[in-house]
């Protein structure tokens, strides 16, 4: 995913919440020792599967998005954010293989979710996907973002690093400013298009936390009665308020 590409100093991430200073509980622990508990392997398989679709997903639409390109330049820029996707796929399939999990099994129950995000949201244009690539895949990451604080030392190092900037974020804002500057009527097409996709993404989002216990519970802390809705309530609210400052670093309106 593009998700974790940082805009400059424009707009901040959530705060980070997965440094491992003072980290207790899971937080603090390797992957083996973590792993003894059956329903956190379950969360973490289920987290690695996820991700993992997700990179394939984002390989797939950048590749895609590509044929939009007004470009040479751009054609090739997207097709090197391509590559950087499919590679944290590659680090997902590895570790899923490595811990003995079969990464086709892993992906499975997330293929439905993503694919009918992307069906919903396909963009018309190359500005649209642009906007697709910055403002949605930057909302799943800080979902991952705010999940990751919940895991055991080698699993967090993974996910952080497979969220890592493709390089997306400072084309898309350079190239979608430029447009906006160009013809101002843009901005206001774009910012109705973004906000459809903060409210596509969140619907999916919500969705796969709620039908994977596993995840759901870790996602909360490991709450022995479950699914925390106000704990989660407040995850999406700072998702939404990293998403407010992303749509003023592209210029547009949240």
């Amino acid at each position: 995913m593009t998700s974790s590409d940082k805009p400059g100093n424009a707009a901040e991430a959530p705060a980070d919440t997965t440094g491992t200073a003072g980290a207790t509980g899971v937080a603090a622990q390797d992957w083996t020792t973590a792993a003894a508990d059956p329903q956190y392997r379950a969360a973490v398989v289920d987290l690695l599967g996820a991700l993992a679709y997700g990179e394939l997903a984002a390989f797939e639409r950048l590749a895609e998005d590509a044929k939009l390109a007004p470009t040479l330049a751009d054609k090739a820029e997207l097709a090197k954010m391509a590559s950087a996707e499919f590679h944290h796929f590659e680090r997902l399939r590895d570790r899923l293989a490595e811990i003995g999990e079969e990464p086709t099994a892993a992906m499975e129950p997330f293929v439905s979710a993503y694919d009918g995000f992307h069906k919903q949201t396909a963009p018309s244009d190359w500005l649209e996907g642009l906007v697709k690539a910055y403002v949605g895949d930057s909302i799943a990451s800080d979902f991952y973002r705010e999940v990751a604080a919940r895991l055991d030392s080698d699993t967090r190092e993974l996910v952080l690093a497979v969220l890592d900037d493709t390089g997306h974020a400072g084309f898309a804002v350079e190239k979608v400013r430029a447009a906006i500057d160009a013809d101002p009527r843009v901005g206001g097409r774009l910012a109705l298009w973004a906000r459809r996709l903060m409210g596509e993404a969140l619907s999916q989002s919500q969705r796969v936390v709620a039908d994977r216990d596993a995840l759901s519970t870790m996602l909360v802390g490991g709450v022995a009665d479950g699914f925390d809705l106000a704990e989660v309530g407040r995850m999406f609210s700072r998702i939404t308020e990293a998403h407010t400052k992303r749509m003023a670093a592209l210029g547009l309106a949240a």
